[in-house]
């Protein structure tokens, strides 16, 4: 009741929230139809028009843990199958990377199924970025035309870094960095030298702001926020909300209030991610 309460004035003051349409890369569907159908209640009632949402039912260290193979199948036929039903779900499959053939085949079996994005997350699923394993399951995504989505929020040491690495190593594969490396976002701004060097466009490299952006606004840091997401290429920036940790109305609001022109927003809510799930 309250939450709906605080939508009110977004409501009556007609507000750029819902200007043009969203995608949400990031939502957390832990029950299933339900939660899809709590989330998209609570973006109606916002005033925000959903483009479309990424949905992954992996979100939690109890789960999709190296050899839980049954768990991980199941679980990714649920948003295969409730990307049947609901059009505007673009299903999130996930696998371990330390499950070895098992995972490549559990890959294929998805990708193969029409998922077109496996999330990875190196803290929750208790592996290390910088094992073989992962490079070798990454690389395989590609080659399947399989988007890889992977938290790079910042909490496990070296997690930027061993991403950069990584995302260099497979130029084939394209990587989301969710959270763009939490508030060491600064990290990124290193791009726009990186890619003054011959082959070096790292053009298969995008971010979703879930988090940082909630900071960002308002506040001191938001002018370098800004000058960051201008260096690592508007064009590669996605707009998550990580529900329902977070919440979509929020993030819109946020973004909003960067200082950033029209059409650059308009790509960040909706037209990126449109171009890279061709959707």
């Amino acid at each position: 009741m309250l939450r709906a309460l605080a939508l009110l004035p977004l409501l009556w003051a007609g507000t750029a929230v819902a200007a043009t349409p969203v995608f949400d890369v990031h939502v957390h569907l832990h029950d299933g139809e339900k939660s899809l159908l709590a989330y998209e209640a609570e973006v109606e009632a916002a005033g925000i028009e959903l483009a479309g949402l990424g949905a992954m039912w992996f979100g939690g260290p109890h789960q999709a843990l190296q050899g839980e193979l049954d768990e991980m199948r199941a679980g990714n036929d649920s948003v295969i199958a409730l990307a049947a039903k609901h059009p505007e779900v673009v299903p999130i499959a996930t696998v371990h990377p330390y499950d070895g053939q098992a995972a490549l085949d559990e890959l294929a079996r998805v990708a193969a199924a029409g998922v077109a994005v496996l999330k990875i997350h190196a803290h929750t699923q208790r592996f290390d970025v910088s094992d073989p394993r992962v490079e070798a399951l990454v690389r395989r995504a590609g080659e399947l035309g399989m988007v890889v989505l992977t938290d790079n929020a910042n909490i496990l040491p070296g997690d930027s870094e061993k991403l950069f690495n990584l995302v260099a190593r497979v130029p084939e594969t394209k990587f989301i960095l969710a959270h763009i490396g939490g508030l060491n976002f600064r990290f990124w701004n290193v791009l726009a030298l990186v890619r003054t060097a011959d082959g070096f466009a790292m053009d298969n490299l995008y971010f979703d702001i879930s988090g940082p952006v909630l900071l960002a606004a308002d506040s001191p840091i938001e002018a370098e926020f800004v000058w960051t997401l201008r260096n690592v290429g508007i064009d590669h920036v996605l707009l998550g909300s990580d529900y329902p940790q977070m919440w979509l109305d929020d993030t819109v609001d946020a973004l909003e209030k960067l200082d950033l022109t029209d059409e650059e927003k308009a790509k960040i809510r909706a037209g990126n991610a449109h171009r890279l799930f061709g959707r």
